[in-house]
Formats: C-alpha cells, structure tokens, sequence
C-alpha cells in the first residue's frame, strides 16, 4: 500500500512539473534545451505509469521491464543534452541584461547632454540677452551722472549704478555657473581650480586642491560629468557637513582617471543614504551620472571622523 502511495505521488508531481515545464516553452521561445527537459519530464511520468500498472497487474514481464529501461536511457539522453544545451538560455538573458544596462545608459546619456544644452543655452540667453540690456542701462545712467544731477538725483542715480553693476555681476556668475567658459575652453582641471579659487576666496572653508594632469584634455562628456560630481560633492560638504577643510585631487595613471575627495566634516551614518533627503539624493545622482560613462564611485564616512569620495574613470 505504501508503494502503491508513494508510486501514485511520484505520478502525480512529475505530471505537474511536466505541465509546468511545457507551459514555459512559450516564455522560453521554444528553446531546444527546454523542450528536451519538458520531454524529460512527460517520460519519466509514463515511466511512472508503467511502473504503477505492473505493480498494479504483477506484471514483470521481460518487454515491460525492456521498455521501462530504454525509457530511462531515453530520458537519461533528453535530460544530459538539454542541460548541456540550457546555457544558451542563460546566455540570451545575460545579453539581454547587457543591452538593457546598455539603454540605460544611453538613456542617461542622451538626458544629460540634453540638460547640459539647456544650461548652455540658458547661460547664453542670460549673457547676450539680459547683458547688453543692462550694460546700455548703465550707459545711460552714466551719462546722467556726466550731466552733474542735483545732489539729491545725484544719490539716486549712483545707487542706480551701483545695483546695475551688482545685477550685471550676477548674471555673469549665474551663466558662468550654468555653464563654465572655463571648462569648455581650457578643461575638467581647470574649471575645477576655478570653482575651488572662487569658494576660497569667500574665507568660509579651505580646499586643496592639486593635479598632475594640468594641461590634458578629456572627452567632453566626461569633462562635464566629472565637474558637475566634483561641485556636487563640494556643495554637499558646504550645506552638511560643517567642514573648515575640503582636499582634492585629480590624477592620471595610464588609461584611469582618478579623482580622490575628502572632508573634515560631521560624516554621516552610511545607512542615511537610503533615506529620501536632499544629501541622499545628491549622491544617487553623482552615481547615476558616474555610472553612464562606465565609472566607478565610491563614498564613505564615518561620524565625526569626515567623508572620502573616490571617482575613477577609464578615459580611453
């Protein structure tokens, strides 16, 4: 009886990995492989089967017996050529993750040079647009102070001239900010040096920064790239992290270009990344960016003990 159970059992489970395995034909695009292994399946059931009916008939007969042994050389075959076969399944997913990281990639891509016209055009707009217009505005008003106004005018418009020159001042930083001059004439170090000289000379924290790549040029995209994810890690130390020192050093060896940051700051705990802030945020966003050249970004910190940043990237 407890074979007879175990002999049903047996039936019943390879029947349903058989229907289960015959239903993934179609997901499996009719693979070789796999329908060999669905085969392999359907005849160990009717091996099964044949067993059952010569417990059931206590028939042990010779061609009975035969047939129940060629089945499993059968089977035996199905099973061996259909796993050696199955690595092109597992080939065609793997492509298939490949190009799906590949149009990923050109997806970010394609957005960030998107952006980075946007910026440049707005940067132009602002320069051409909104420039000549106030510097026609301060003509004017220095042809009135030309005119010797009365003392009270006077004020006025020396306060008038005053605010025209701050106005003109920040749209010049805003557009160099949208898209530095800097960068796209004389390169990634250089914009960099630029962008560290400018927060220096504010006092309110020290930056270090050094190069041995001062002259060389990389592809463009990765110039941008690296600048922006520079900025980004030295905004972050400015709003976060109470730093009084930043260092900065961008070296080439070989092939590999390497951007190694630090701070003196608070840190953070590492497990505060997963939490949807602003910090957080900025960080998968420099990864993102990283990551659509073929980079590499890592960061740590420690509380109290500051933050380290390192970028690497193949530049040919």
């Amino acid at each position: 009886m407890i074979r007879l159970a175990a002999l049903l059992i047996s039936i019943a489970l390879q029947l349903i990995a058989a229907i289960f395995a015959l239903r993934l034909m179609r997901v499996t695009k009719y693979r070789a492989s796999w329908v060999l292994i669905s085969l392999g399946f359907l005849l160990m059931a009717f091996k099964r089967a044949i067993k059952l009916i010569q417990f059931l008939q206590d028939d042990f007969s010779f061609y009975l017996t035969m047939a129940t042994d060629w089945l499993g050389v059968i089977i035996s075959v199905l099973f061996t050529v259909g796993v050696f076969l199955i690595g092109e399944i597992f080939y065609s997913l793997k492509r298939a993750e490949i190009e799906r990281n590949r149009s990923e990639k050109r997806l970010l891509n394609a957005i960030l040079q998107t952006e980075e016209r946007e910026r440049k055009r707005f940067a132009k707009d602002l320069h051409d647009g909104l420039g000549p217009l106030l510097s026609t505005v301060k003509m004017s008003i220095s042809a009135l102070l030309q005119s010797k106004p009365e003392k009270e005018n006077k004020d006025i418009i020396e306060n008038t001239n005053v605010v025209i020159n701050e106005a003109i001042s920040s749209i010049k930083e805003i557009s160099n900010n949208l898209s530095p001059h800097v960068l796209t004439n004389f390169g990634l170090v250089s914009a960099i040096k630029n962008f560290t000289h400018k927060i220096n000379q504010t006092k309110t924290i020290t930056i270090d920064f050094s190069s041995n790549t001062e002259d060389e040029r990389f592809d463009g995209n990765t110039e941008i790239i690296l600048y922006r994810a520079t900025c980004e890690l030295i905004n972050n130390t400015i709003k976060h992290a109470e730093a009084k020192n930043i260092g900065i050093n961008i070296s080439k060896h070989r092939n590999t270009l390497t951007i190694q940051y630090s701070d003196d700051g608070v840190g953070y705990i590492q497990e505060d990344l997963s939490i949807d802030n602003q910090k957080g945020m900025g960080l998968s966003n420099i990864s993102s960016r990283i990551k659509s050249i073929n980079g590499v970004f890592i960061i740590s910190s420690i509380p109290n003990e500051g933050t380290n940043a390192l970028i690497k990237v193949k530049t040919n």
